[in-house]
């Protein structure tokens, strides 16, 4: 029997042939690890006290799960071929009614349901109005974008709220507090949920329907896939996640402003296409999502650490998006 596995090995090419076919099935991650890698070397040799140091990773776990939550939805809508822009809005919707669900009954569990529910309806309309009417998402999501945000500002009157009561909360430990003194409760929400949507991607049926959906729908919808379903719950968990950042957001400063949201648009989609992830849908990993994520969070501290203006930061951010896209493009002329 050795004989016979032996020829086999060497008619397969050997390991070398195996870690070729890996590096080809797994290009955009590698990719991607590559960047982050390369860049945080920029950064330890441009700024190696501030990037040598724990207090910056403190920082980007504090705020960079902010968007990578909202990244990691967002990356299986873009697989199925479908693009949200509205979520900057649902994150100030979400919180308006945790906001004032807590202001009427003083329960900050019922005030989580309240931001959750929000999340749900916001998703659901958007999955409504793009999925069973079939207007294209790109317009149908501006649109919900300026409507939940005109919502809040009317509710809100333009103004804030104080969220000084739930410091001293449960609630506010488990979302925003610090596991050991040091680790951010909003870093592990946002790890957790990478491995939720990885494991619907990558080992579940629905994951398989996305991507399935992203690549050809007519196929999909010969093969039995309810389309209409299956683009209605993505977009309702990109609502839920989106009111649930909003939620770590707000806590974490302990305010609720009516333009929570705004400034978080660019990154999250630059993280999405930076991670690998297709424009023309049908291929992505949250993986790479989450890699991306750090590496956009880390390019304004590392910008202002190694002695550049802040006013670079946009003008990396609208570069690595048109870049993504760009390659993006080209290797998919290439390979058909």
């Amino acid at each position: 029997m050795a004989v016979p596995l032996e020829a086999e090995k060497r008619a397969a090419g050997g390991p070398l042939a195996g870690l070729a076919r890996y590096g080809r099935q797994h290009a955009t991650q590698i990719g991607t690890l590559s960047v982050g890698l390369l860049i945080w070397l920029i950064f330890v040799i441009g700024a190696p006290r501030t990037f040598l140091s724990y207090n910056i990773y403190e920082a980007f776990m504090s705020t960079t799960p902010f968007f990578a939550l909202m990244a990691l939805p967002l990356t299986m809508l873009v697989i199925a071929g479908e693009i949200d822009l509205s979520f900057p809005s649902v994150m100030a919707f979400g919180m308006t009614g945790f906001s004032y669900t807590l202001a009427y009954t003083g329960s900050s569990a019922l005030a989580l349901v309240a931001c959750l529910l929000a999340g749900t309806l916001a998703g659901l309309v958007n999955g409504v109005i793009v999925a069973r009417l079939g207007v294209p998402s790109l317009v149908a999501t501006i649109g919900t974008q300026f409507f939940w945000r005109g919502v809040v500002l009317v509710i809100a009157g333009g103004g804030g709220i104080s969220l000084l009561e739930v410091r001293d909360t449960v609630l506010y430990r488990v979302m925003v507090g610090r596991l050991f003194g040091f680790i951010p409760a909003q870093m592990l929400w946002t790890v957790l949920l990478a491995f939720v949507a990885a494991f619907l991607l990558n080992r579940h049926r629905f994951g398989a329907h996305v991507y399935l959906i992203g690549d050809n729908i007519e196929s999909a919808k010969l093969m039995g896939v309810n389309v209409v379903e299956r683009k209605t719950l993505l977009f309702i968990f990109m609502g839920v996640v989106a009111a649930f950042a909003g939620l770590l957001a707000s806590l974490e400063v302990t305010y609720f402003w009516a333009s929570l949201g705004d400034g978080y648009l660019l990154t999250t989609i630059a993280s999405v296409f930076l991670g690998g992830t297709s424009v023309f849908g049908g291929t992505g990993s949250i993986l790479g999502t989450f890699v991306a994520c750090f590496i956009i969070g880390a390019i304004n501290a590392g910008i202002i650490a190694i002695g550049l203006t802040g006013f670079w930061t946009q003008l990396i951010y609208g570069l690595i998006v048109v870049v993504s896209v760009t390659m993006q493009t080209l290797l998919s002329r290439r390979l058909t």
